[in-house]
């Protein structure tokens, strides 16, 4: 198994998507998706017609190519069988048969140049500004995540991936919306973190053969910063999260540790989840008050991330 080593700008793109159009997205995205339903520019529009908020899009949409016109000239070549093969399992799952999805299915040209415009604009309204947030967060989450898999092996790597993912004997087993059951035949894993995906796994396949596992970031792109932060801690998790955990060493209740950050209690609950489900922390009911306090990982992330 290895980590990517760099952000993939399709593949972000086709997540965005995914997540403009879910309704009970990660609250974080909230105002994200208010703005981007506004400003979206109708050029790009045609692409809600093939990614559904399930996560899901035709595979030819978004290759792992690095850079924007290498990607749209893998889209805009992709064989017609492959189309069509990908365009009926959209329909399947939960995309409309527009006359414009018929067009691409049937080779239209015109059809596929409204395409290949149609990713170029919503790259350009969604990715291009944020990219350099989207590659410091993804060069921080894949450094935090490369030093878990080397530390503490695979299966602490692959668990620690999303909520409610365990093993069970050799198989790994995840959340997803659909029965799905994968083999990967020996040909390994890569994982790829997303800071605009807050859901599932994601599976794909590589273009070299091995599988695409496609992982929401600890810290989304919404809660990163547009300032260039000098503390690595920071960079991983966030402003706050960070503060948290620092101030985790030592055991708060929710409402102590609202107190400190200067949130409301529901604010520092929500930044108590999502560190306990990165395995930074741990918590415990104790009548009504709930008590956190850093994990070893935790406390490993803190000592190595301020140095």
């Amino acid at each position: 198994m290895t980590v990517a080593d760099r952000p993939a700008p399709l593949v972000e793109l086709g997540l965005a998507f995914e997540m403009l159009q879910r309704r009970d997205a990660h609250p974080v995205f909230s105002t994200w998706r208010r703005r981007v339903a506004r400003t979206l520019p109708r050029p790009a529009r045609p692409l809600l017609q093939l990614v559904s908020p399930l996560g899901a899009g035709p595979l030819f949409l978004d290759p792992p190519s690095h850079d924007l016109e290498e990607g749209v000239d893998q889209i805009l070549s992709t064989p017609n069988s492959q189309a069509r093969t990908e365009l009926r399992r959209m329909c399947s799952i939960d995309r409309p048969l527009t006359p414009w999805v018929r067009q691409l299915a049937d080779r239209d040209r015109e059809a596929w140049q409204i395409l290949g415009q149609a990713v170029r604009a919503a790259h350009a309204d969604l990715i291009a500004e944020a990219w350099p947030r989207i590659r410091a967060g993804f060069r921080a989450e894949t450094a935090w995540r490369s030093r878990i898999l080397a530390q503490q092996g695979l299966h602490a790597a692959l668990t620690g991936l999303a909520p409610n993912v365990r093993w069970r004997g050799t198989t790994l087993e995840a959340p997803f919306p659909r029965d799905l059951d994968l083999t990967l035949r020996g040909q390994g894993i890569v994982l790829q973190p997303s800071l605009f995906w807050s859901d599932h796994l994601l599976a794909a396949p590589h273009p070299d053969g091995r599988l695409l596992l496609i992982y929401p970031a600890v810290t989304p792109l919404p809660l990163r910063d547009t300032s260039t932060s000098d503390d690595p801690l920071t960079a991983i998790v966030g402003v706050t999260r960070a503060q948290a955990l620092r101030l985790l060493v030592h055991q708060h209740t929710t409402t102590g540790l609202a107190r400190e950050l200067a949130v409301s209690p529901a604010a520092a609950s929500m930044q108590a989840k999502t560190l306990r489900e990165a395995g930074l922390i741990v918590s415990q009911r104790d009548g009504k008050a709930v008590w956190h306090w850093c994990t070893p990982l935790g406390l490993d992330l803190l000592v190595h991330g301020s140095t």
